[in-house]
This record gives C-alpha cells, sequence and structure tokens, in this order.
C-alpha cells in the first residue's frame, strides 16, 4: 500500500513538478496516467527513491520514502522508461545479473531469469545478446526483471512503449502475473483500461481524478464520442476535429456524413478538461 500526502516537488529552475499531491494506492494494479510533463514520472521517481521531493510525506507498506529509503529499495523494484540493457550481454545474463544484485543465489537466478523471460515471450531469444533485440524485445527483458525480482512493489514507467499490438499484449499478461503490487505509467489510455484496478489521472502536477475505470467514466454511461470535421460551438476542439457526447441509440440518425462514432475512453475525461494527450 502506498499513502502519499502533500507531496511536491520542485525542481532548481522553478518548475514545479508536484503540486501538493495526496492520495492512497491499495489495490493490485494501479494506473498513472497523464501527457507529458504532467508529474508522473517524478512521482514515481519520488517514490522509489531515485529523488527526493521538496515537501510532503509518502510511505510503502508503512514505511517512510524519505527517511528510510534502503528499505524501500529492498522491497520494491523500478524500471524507467529510458533503461537500457547492456548491448554485449545476452537476455538471460541481463536478468540474471540483475538479481544478482538483488542477492539471488546463481541457481535460483538462473530458474527465475528462464521462468521470466518466457512469460514475457523472450524463450527463444535470451541466448540472443541484447543489440541483436528490437526496442519493443528490449522493454521485455525489463519487464521479466520485475517478474523474477518477486518485489512487494514494482514500479514501471511506459512499459510497453515501442511494443507491436501482440507483443504488448504478451506483456500485459505478464504484468498481471507479477505477484507484487504493480504502479505503471503509461500514454496508451486502452492499455490503463485493460490492466488497473483503479487510475490516477494527473496534469500539471496536479490529480484530477482518481478511481476505477469504471467510476471515472460513469459520467459518460449511455454516451458514445462522434468526432466530426465540422465547427460545432457545442463540442470540444481538439486540432481540427470537432468532438461530442451523443446517446449512443441516437448517434447514428444524428451525426452527418463523415462523422466518426466511437466508444467512450479515458481520454474523454482529459477531452472534456480540453487537454490533448497527443500535444
Amino acid at each position: 500500500m502506498i499513502e502519499v500526502k502533500a507531496l511536491s516537488k520542485r525542481y532548481h529552475d522553478g518548475t514545479v513538478a508536484l503540486n501538493n499531491v495526496s492520495f492512497r494506492l491499495d489495490k493490485k494494479i494501479s494506473a498513472i496516467i497523464g501527457r507529458n510533463g504532467a508529474g508522473k514520472t517524478t512521482l514515481m521517481r519520488i517514490l522509489s527513491t531515485q529523488i527526493m521531493p521538496t515537501s510532503g510525506t509518502a510511505r510503502i507498506n508503512g514505511i517512510d520514502v524519505i527517511g528510510e529509503p534502503n528499505r524501500i529499495r529492498k522491497m520494491a523494484v523500478s524500471i524507467p522508461q529510458e533503461a537500457k540493457p547492456i548491448d554485449y550481454m545476452p537476455a538471460m545474463d541481463c536478468v540474471k545479473l540483475y538479481l544478482a544484485a538483488r542477492g539471488f543465489g546463481r541457481k535460483e537466478a538462473t530458474a527465475r531469469a528462464e521462468k521470466a523471460l518466457r512469460t514475457v515471450g523472450l524463450g527463444n531469444d535470451m541466448r540472443k545478446l541484447a543489440y541483436e533485440l528490437s526496442g519493443g524485445m528490449k522493454r521485455k527483458v525489463f519487464v521479466a526483471m520485475a517478474i523474477a525480482s518477486d518485489a512487494d512493489i514494482i514500479f514501471l514507467d511506459e512499459p510497453t512503449t515501442g511494443l507491436d499490438p501482440f507483443s504488448r499484449v504478451e506483456v500485459w499478461s505478464a504484468i498481471r502475473a507479477i505477484k507484487g503490487q504493480v504502479i505503471l505509467t503509461t500514454h496508451y489510455m486502452e492499455e490503463a483500461q485493460a490492466l488497473s484496478d483503479d487510475v490516477l489521472m494527473m496534469e500539471a502536477g496536479k490529480i484530477f481524478a482518481h478511481n476505477t475505470v469504471d467510476r471515472l467514466l460513469r459520467p459518460f454511461d449511455g454516451l458514445v464520442r462522434v468526432e466530426s470535421q465540422r465547427r460545432n460551438r457545442r463540442a470540444y476542439r481538439v486540432g481540427s476535429t470537432w468532438i461530442s457526447y451523443v446517446k449512443k441509440g441516437r448517434a447514428k440518425s444524428m451525426v452527418g456524413k463523415g462523422d466518426v462514432i466511437k466508444p467512450v475512453t479515458l481520454d474523454d475525461l482529459f477531452i472534456k478538461r480540453g487537454v490533448n494527450l497527443e500535444s
């Protein structure tokens, strides 16, 4: 369980990355979503003891993140988005080396690494050198490290960036198999909806919503999203597209030629706030 109270982070250049955020995460898998600069990565780095906050408190399973960072590091695994395996080391050895650094013996590290790599779909590629792997496969190596560690808390920053749809589903399945509590950041709304027991939504260093997917989308019950290139003062403008929400049963009779009807997703919570995730 993670408990955060009045957490803030101001960088030396004056940038406020986190602005007095408070929340509690106690579900199996929680997603933190928001566009670039929302504060997601800063929050993950504070919780995983990589950087210090300016003010506020954070606890993981009752342990003070700021006061007892070494205890947190023993129970948590953090996989940053920019992480890269060593080019001339086989995928298998990358995972084994990581497990050895966490205190596992050679035999157990080997068994855990092989099992985890097979879980993420790298069973036939575990002997390949890292530089021979695609970008998506390299991401899988790090997810395998998290799975093999059996840590209490797993922080995954953009775990499926660069993966093709099939590989992404493989990694989703692997993430669900992780025994500990998982906190992940993602730009993919379908990923947050598919994986998460709850979702924390951020913008400009603040949290504007936190709940299960079903409850977050409850205001859209019975509605679909209509995308149009025709100007509409009652719609939300995203680039050159105008977006409105209409009742599902009436959508086809109400929309015009060239309009597109789509199901509502978590994207729509950002759209209604005037936030374009692709900007």
